[in-house]
Order: structure tokens, then C-alpha cells, then sequence
């Protein structure tokens, strides 16, 4: 259980610090995809297979992932 809180911990750090990114649409499909990869390494932490169980903290990382994810979906394109 150890583990799987400081995977979620790092999860947020890592949506917390990561760079603002000039992109719009595909920067929000990539992080979008990035947050799909980490989610699948918490459940695999966790012992459970996404999308077969129900891990909630890896839950909760991932919608606050994702929500992070809309800053690159609205920078501007360039």
C-alpha cells in the first residue's frame, strides 16, 4: 500500500511541474495518453488490472492527471 501512495504522489508531482506546452489539440492528446500510462503502471503497483478493478486512488490520480491535461488542449497552436 506504501508503494501504491507513492506512485500517486509522484503522479501529481509530475502533472504539478511538467512544462506549459504549445500544441493545443495534439499536446492534449498526448497527455491525455501519458496519464493512460501512468494510470495502468498504479493499477499493475496496485496488483489489479485496469479497467477489471477498482484501485480509487489511482482513480483519483488519473481524473487529476487528466484535468491537467486541458491546460495543453487550450495553449495556442503555433
Amino acid at each position: 500500500m506504501r508503494l501504491l501512495y507513492l506512485l500517486v504522489v509522484a503522479m501529481l508531482l509530475l502533472a504539478a511541474v511538467a512544462p506549459p506546452v504549445q500544441g493545443g489539440p495534439a499536446a492534449y492528446g498526448v497527455c491525455q495518453s501519458g496519464c493512460n500510462a501512468l494510470a495502468v503502471a498504479c493499477y499493475l503497483a496496485a496488483g489489479s488490472v485496469m479497467g477489471v478493478g477498482s484501485v480509487p486512488a489511482c482513480n483519483a490520480a488519473l481524473g487529476v492527471c487528466m484535468t491537467a491535461c486541458i491546460a495543453a488542449g487550450a495553449a495556442p497552436t503555433i
